[in-house]
């Protein structure tokens, strides 16, 4: 018989040990991504500076419990002078990918445009193995737009790239990317109880390392979910199926990150809240819950999983 340790404790490709994120520091509800994106709260009537004060606080809560978990971050203040009321979202501008490859991506949002940053990437590239840095910005000026890993989630073991079909997600820019990084586009049309598309692929899905959280029945056509789900499988996930009511909940906008003591998943504590027992019995086999209180946050439409931009690059030794 032979023994295996158990999968909680080794690291995966698809889970990273370090990861990118931002601190705001004039965080406000985005009014110019409020279009597509359902999941946006209208700013509350608070003062615009309580709910600043508020957002800077869940991040350094958030970036102190990752690391208490074993999670290192790599933290970037975002002092607001550029008027980026999104920047606490970087998973949107760049990836990063094994062997040393980053993405720098066309956003659809002229205001998001403005988040990117070349001291990320500077930072990136003296701390880890960089082999090449792909950037497709300048394809705004052709209204192409991919945004990273909010419109693309990563299976990075079966190397298949989920996509959500919406303006934030163009098909021709997805094939270019396949292309180039060596996934499998995947691309299928989601619709909100309103019949809209859904506005990210990460909200109403996230793949971890055993099992894979999606909101099957935001896949209007049957056979495209079954195929969805099929693929997921045959990678030897588990799939835990969301319901409309949890994907509200965020509850589809988690990450699963390598820590200390094994792998942990990241959501707001929100979308934990909305998960059943089963399903987080099911997730707790390989994963501990970690919740982080993101409310704040959470009215801008975008949850844990947008907050979070994943390190998959080898740090550099010595």
């Amino acid at each position: 018989m032979h023994t295996h340790t158990s999968p909680s404790r080794t690291a995966s490709i698809q889970a990273p040990c370090a990861v990118v994120m931002v601190r705001p520091h004039r965080f406000t509800p985005n009014p110019e991504t409020a279009a597509d994106n359902a999941f946006q709260s209208p700013a509350a009537q608070e003062a615009a500076h309580s709910i600043a004060e508020a957002a800077y606080r869940e991040v350094t809560d958030a970036v102190a419990q990752l690391e208490a978990a074993g999670v290192r971050v790599h933290l970037f203040e975002d002092t607001g002078e550029r008027d980026t009321p999104d920047a606490v979202f970087p998973n949107n501008w760049f990836s990063t990918h094994p062997g040393g490859h980053i993405a720098i991506y066309a956003m659809y949002s002229p205001s998001r445009r403005r988040e990117r940053r070349s001291d990320v990437i500077e930072m990136l590239k003296t701390q880890y193995r960089v082999q090449d840095v792909i950037d497709y910005s300048g394809l705004e000026q052709d209204n192409l737009f991919l945004e990273g890993t909010g419109a693309m989630v990563f299976d990075h073991l079966a190397r298949v790239a989920y996509t959500a079909r919406s303006h934030r997600a163009d098909p021709v820019l997805l094939e270019r990317f396949s292309t180039h990084f060596n996934f499998e586009p995947m691309l299928f049309d989601t619709a909100d109880v309103a019949g809209k598309p859904i506005y990210h692929t990460n909200v109403l899905m996230c793949v971890a390392t055993e099992f894979a959280l999606v909101g099957m029945d935001m896949v209007p056509d049957a056979q495209r979910a079954a195929q969805v789900r099929a693929r997921l499988e045959e990678s030897g996930r588990e799939v835990i199926a969301l319901s409309t009511a949890q994907i509200a909940e965020f509850a589809g906008n988690a990450i699963e990150l390598s820590g200390r003591g094994g792998r942990v998943l990241a959501l707001s504590q929100r979308a934990c809240n909305s998960l059943t027992t089963a399903q987080k019995a099911t997730i707790e086999k390989s994963a501990r819950l970690l919740p982080l209180a993101v409310p704040t946050i959470e009215m801008a439409g975008g949850s844990v999983r947008c907050m979070i931009a994943g390190i998959h690059l080898s740090p550099r030794q010595g």
